[in-house]
C-alpha cells in the first residue's frame, strides 16, 4: 500500500473548485454503500483477501461481492492479483483506511453526543 503523500492543511488550501467538489462527491458516492464499506474494513483488517474470504466476511453471494469489488477497483481504491483460480484484493492507498477510521470516529462521536 502506498503511503498517503503529505498535503497542505485543508484550511490552507484554496476553496474547492466545482470539479474538485464533483470528484470528491463521486468518491463519497462510491463509499456510501454499506457492503463496500464492510469489504474495505475486512481488507483493512487482513491486508489481502480472496473473493471467497470476502464473501464469507460480508455474508453475500460471490457475484454480488465481485460487483462491489469491481466498483472499488474502477475507482483505484483496490488492486487485485490472480493466483490460479483465485483473485486476491487489497487496498492500494493508505488514505482509504484513514478515511474509514475518521468516518467511524465521526459516527461514534455523533452517537455519543445524541445521548
Amino acid at each position: 500500500m502506498k503511503p498517503c503523500p503529505p498535503k497542505p492543511a485543508l484550511s490552507d488550501r484554496a476553496l474547492l473548485s466545482r470539479r474538485q467538489a464533483g470528484d470528491l462527491a463521486g468518491l463519497f458516492k462510491v463509499l456510501a454503500n454499506d457492503t463496500r464499506l464492510r469489504l474495505l474494513h475486512a481488507l483493512t483488517r487482513r491486508g489481502e483477501l480472496c473473493v471467497n474470504d470476502l464473501t464469507e466476511a460480508v455474508e453475500m453471494k460471490p457475484q454480488a461481492v465481485s460487483n462491489q469489488l469491481q466498483r472499488l477497483v474502477d475507482r483505484g481504491i483496490l488492486g487485485s492479483r490472480r493466483d490460479g483460480n483465485q483473485i486476491f484484493y487489497r487496498i492500494v492507498d493508505s488514505c482509504v483506511p484513514a478515511l474509514l477510521d475518521q468516518g467511524l470516529c465521526l459516527t461514534e462521536d455523533a452517537q455519543e453526543r445524541s445521548r
